[in-house]
């Protein structure tokens, strides 16, 4: 893992500025603190900072170019099949002078320009600048696991794996984004090309972008490479699936083991991380190296589940007890994470990785496997309402208003969570997907927002995140539908964030082998019916850890990894928040009406209703402004 970062003038007679660039490359220390190096030819420069995993020698310092000199490669992330692409290279006439995934990935790039994405299997974020073609090639892998951030102004492009780096460019303006500000307060997270601030996007994953400089105008182009297909299905038995699954997860965990470091992995003691561990217990001389995050509050206490697995592999185990105090480094969280981000699970994740780091470099963990197997509760809903749908529209009616008056009544989450699903009367099927995932949703924009911030937005635009993706799924499955969603939003823009984040922060890497792209192909073709059965989530592969995970591991009740925030805002932090909030002088007061926030604050602090979600929300929205915009 590594940090990079670049400027290109669209002027061959502008020079980078050796100064401003090395102050951007030193922002990324934390992401590479081992090595560090500078490319800077006139209108070009580019910046790198080494988390050194692969050949730990200074055979592997970056930028690194090809034999003549004339490409130049910085690359953050691994390539884990780079070896097996290396002979072939060397056949076809290339000369390596390290053991590097990152040489490979130029030999590759001179043999099939940009169609060496085809063949990389891993996970990345590059910048090649090639001299001779005057082209510059910025690629993010195909679930977009590594970032990769870009900003296009009058006469250059700044880029890099996180903002921190571009805000040290006195050319680079930072402003608020105030449609992304909507966006997160729905999401909890800024949904890509978004980043906060205006002018400045995220790559797509899955995408690359070329700038040639070549002719007179400079030429800008993105293109999407890849993109899961769920239309191809095969046809096998229960059995036959579950070796199937397996033997490709195996292969998946053993290709993730190759380092040059000590290496673990985070052990929730949930059904996938259980079986990433199960798997490199298998395939590990020694015993694995585990971490796990517990709370003392029960009810979000894993503890006893990974203690089971450790037991069953004899792992070697260390864990650690996160307690309210915790939020104070809730600010230090917020610049690192530098976009609005409101998934309070970050606080746990940069918990663990602190922890990890300790003892080790690389950290494998279980992302992804609720993507491939249909692991989250709303998949569920999202099947029945098609069903629900069904039902005459007076009927639905009848049940809004049962509801309404149940939940006036009685006030409590189970009545709030019937009132959202029975308000989607009549509503397209990306409609009520979005009233189920929705912080805030739309319907609250008028009691929440003031009427300036609304005069700010397009409330419309919502429906645009997620109507894409619903529309390039249109012919596929419920199931299949809510999968490639979430996997072109929720995975990419809140998940692989929040991980990627907390563990760079800390100069830990983070390998996901659930999200190796040939395993999701493989299981895009498993049919929903056997993701979901009986009611069960992630049916098929459950049956498949039988015997390898312990029992209790694979069929309790799902926990996710969250933080027991809803007791802390009515407890601990309850001052804190009214505080951060409430005050006439914050940033929440100018986006939001005061009464209503205080309302929620109210409303949690003494009933049955659960705000804590919204309140974090706020809550980060609001130390972020004070981060990025008031210091």
């Amino acid at each position: 893992m590594c940090g990079i970062v670049g400027k290109i003038y669209f002027n061959r007679n502008r020079q980078v500025d050796r100064e401003i660039l090395q102050k951007m490359t030193d922002a990324l220390r934390h992401r590479g603190p081992d090595d560090e190096g500078l490319y800077l030819k006139g209108n070009v420069g580019l910046g790198f900072r080494r988390l050194s995993i692969i050949d730990l020698s200074p055979a592997g310092h970056q930028p690194m170019s090809n034999e003549d000199g004339s490409v130049w490669i910085i690359f953050n992330g691994e390539i884990y099949n780079y070896l097996a692409l290396k002979p072939e290279l060397q056949k076809r006439g290339h000369v390596f002078k390290s053991n590097t995934d990152t040489e490979t990935v130029i030999h590759l790039y001179e043999e099939y320009g940009v169609e060496c994405l085809k063949h990389l299997r891993g996970m990345f974020a590059f910048a090649i600048w090639d001299e001779k073609k005057e082209q510059l090639f910025l690629a993010r892998d195909r679930v977009g696991k590594k970032p990769l951030k870009y900003f296009v102004g009058k006469d250059f492009l700044v880029f890099g794996s996180e903002l921190k780096s571009f805000f040290l460019d006195p050319e680079v303006p930072k402003e608020i984004d105030y449609e992304a500000i909507h966006h997160y307060l729905t999401f909890q997270y800024v949904p890509h090309p978004r980043t906060g601030f205006t002018g400045i996007q995220k790559l797509k994953p899955g995408s690359f972008l070329t700038l040639s400089l070549k002719s007179q105008q400079p030429k800008i182009v993105c293109q999407r490479y890849w993109k899961l297909d769920f239309s191809k299905k095969l046809h096998l038995t229960s059995a036959e699936w579950q070796v199937e699954i397996l033997k490709k997860l195996e292969e998946s965990v053993k290709m993730r083991l190759i380092s040059d470091v000590p290496l673990g992995a985070f052990l929730s003691g949930g059904v996938d991380s259980s079986a990433v561990v199960a798997f490199m217990a298998r395939n590990s001389s020694k015993p694995v190296k585990t971490f796990s995050i517990g709370f003392k509050e029960s009810k979000f206490n894993e503890l006893k589940y990974a203690k089971k697995l450790v037991q069953m592999y004899g792992c070697d185990h260390t864990e650690f007890i996160v307690e309210p105090k915790a939020l104070e480094i809730l600010p230090k969280l917020v610049y690192h994470y530098e976009e609005p981000f409101a998934d309070s699970s970050a606080l746990p994740t940069y918990y663990v990785a602190k922890l990890t780091k300790k003892f080790v470099t690389v950290a494998l963990n279980g992302d992804g496997g609720d993507e491939n197997f249909a692991g989250y509760p709303w998949y569920k809903v999202h099947k029945f309402t098609q069903y629900y749908s069904l039902i005459p529209k007076f009927a639905q009616q009848a049940i809004l208003y049962s509801t309404k008056l149940f939940h006036r009544i009685i006030r409590s989450n189970f009545s709030a969570r019937a009132l959202r699903f029975a308000s989607g009367v009549g509503e397209t099927s990306q409609t009520r997907y979005l009233r189920y995932l929705a912080y805030f949703h739309p319907d609250e924009n008028k009691l929440l927002f003031r009427q300036n911030f609304l005069e700010r937005i397009n409330p419309n635009d919502l429906m645009g995140v997620l109507a894409k993706y619903f529309n390039e799924a249109k012919n596929f499955d419920p199931i299949d539908q809510a999968l490639y969603v979430d996997i072109n939003s929720y995975l990419p823009d809140d998940l692989l964030v929040k991980v990627d984040i907390a563990t760079m922060a800390n100069s830990l890497e983070a390998r996901s082998p659930f999200l190796d792209h040939k395993f999701m192909e493989f299981t895009a073709k498993i049919p929903s019916r056997l993701k979901i059965q009986q009611g069960e989530k992630k049916y098929l592969l459950k049956k498949a850890l039988v015997g390898i995970v312990p029992q209790e591991n694979l069929y309790r009740q799902k926990m996710g990894f969250t933080v027991p925030i809803s007791s802390w805002f009515k407890n601990e932090m309850n001052s804190y928040i009214k505080e951060r909030l409430l005050s006439k002088n914050s940033f929440v007061s100018l986006l939001a009406n005061i009464d209503y926030v205080e309302k929620l604050i109210f409303e949690h602090t003494h009933s049955q209703i659960n705000n804590a979600n919204k309140l974090w929300a706020l809550l980060t929205l609001e130390l972020w402004y004070q981060t990025f915009f008031k210091k």
